[in-house]
């Protein structure tokens, strides 16, 4: 082989060995340096900025706004718009539900939600609070909101209103609608009040029907009845009727109904609905149905706890083909089966009446001077 070859590979060796060493000891110190900067990396990885893996959100707070609401429209007015606000300690995003329906996320915790159910609707509501990698926690609440319904037609569904009276402006009943009942005699129940249109018994002031119970300067008790026999009667539908009752002892309020043809079949042929009535015990109401079964009276009525009797509550009625169910502020305590053999697939009429003594008024107050059933609205839904 040339000299001039030998010393070219020699060189060429020479210089190979060379970077490869070069290679390997750069390699080396890379491995090493990578080495160290993961170990850095974990020890400062269980700090962090609050957000980080493995923190559970705490201390949720939701608080609810129904549009429109005050003292006189606890729920709302009638559009049927609330908005709620949730916060927590290390939540990076929230959540809101209402019922058994679909979750909205944000990150800002606030929420609005309208409910397009006519009448009164009692709704859970559920927020949510959630970490980084999605735990939660959660917290609830119970609202009850009013929906105005439209002003035509009647789908069947109660979810049109077909007709109210909302007592606005101060005055009397409207005679198109309502009927003064007068009298005294007891009316089948031992009652002792005497029945009368006079305005001090009978009247609207500030948007509030008021039918008042008085104690006479002789000793005598006056009161007011008012119905819509051959006025105002319908089928089937929806009732919400917003009332404050009496507390004085003696007193029975009642809020009901019965059958349009009681004027040819009488009582309980007609049947009678109980929509609201309280007795001698004002710490609960109670709904009842009333029908003729095989010449006998036949009732069903269930009670439910009142502890404000005295504030204004919504009385309402669900009532259909094949059941009435009775609910109080929205939710549900009476419901009863019927059927084509009872009396309840027909028109009826209302009645309110604030009576005195009787067989459920009890004992009257010795001091009793006057008291009041007051009704905001009633509204029939179909």
């Amino acid at each position: 082989m040339p000299l001039f070859s030998i010393i070219l590979k020699f060189e060429y060796m020479k210089h190979s060995t060379i970077l490869t060493l070069f290679f390997t000891l750069l390699v080396g110190f890379s491995l090493a340096g990578c080495s160290s900067s993961d170990d850095s990396s974990s020890g400062e990885g269980n700090g962090g900025d609050g957000n980080e893996q493995g923190i559970v959100p705490t201390n949720i707070e939701a608080a609810v706004e129904i549009q429109g609401q005050d003292a006189d429209n606890p729920q709302g007015d009638g559009s049927g718009v609330f908005s709620g606000t949730v916060t927590a300690t290390d939540a990076v995003s929230y959540g809101f539900k209402v019922g058994s329906g679909t979750e909205t996320k944000n990150t800002t915790g606030v929420f609005t939600y309208t409910v397009n159910s006519s009448g009164t609707n009692q709704l859970a509501v559920t927020f949510y609070a959630y970490s980084i990698d999605d735990e939660k926690i959660s917290t609830s609440k119970t609202l009850t909101v009013f929906v105005e319904g439209g002003t035509t037609g009647g789908s069947g569904n109660n979810d049109t209103l077909v007709w109210s009276d909302e007592f606005d402006g101060n005055g009397s009943i409207n005679t198109s609608d309502w009927n003064y009942e007068l009298g005294a005699g007891g009316w089948g129940n031992q009652e002792v009040q005497k029945y009368t249109s006079n305005s001090q018994n009978v009247f609207i002031e500030n948007g509030i029907l008021n039918i008042k119970a008085i104690k006479e300067t002789d000793g005598t008790y006056t009161s007011g009845r008012i119905t819509t026999q051959n006025k105002v009667d319908f089928k089937y539908g929806r009732i919400d009727i917003r009332a404050k009752l009496p507390s004085v002892a003696g007193t029975w309020p009642a809020l009901w109904m019965l059958g349009a043809n009681f004027g040819s079949l009488g009582w309980p042929y007609c049947g009678e609905i109980d929509i609201m009535e309280q007795f001698e015990d004002k710490t609960y109401i109670q709904s009842t149905c009333h029908w003729n079964n095989n010449n006998s009276t036949a009732s069903y009525g269930l009670p439910i706890d009142l502890a404000t009797p005295t504030e204004f509550h919504v009385y309402s009625l669900e009532w259909n083909a094949g059941s009435i169910k009775a609910l109080l502020d929205g939710v549900q305590f009476y419901s009863l089966s019927t059927s084509s053999a009872m009396p309840f697939d027909a028109n009826f009429f209302f009645i309110f009446n604030l009576a005195m003594g009787g067989s459920n008024g009890g004992t009257i107050d010795p001091n009793f001077t006057s008291d009041s059933m007051e009704v905001d609205y009633v509204r029939v839904y179909q």
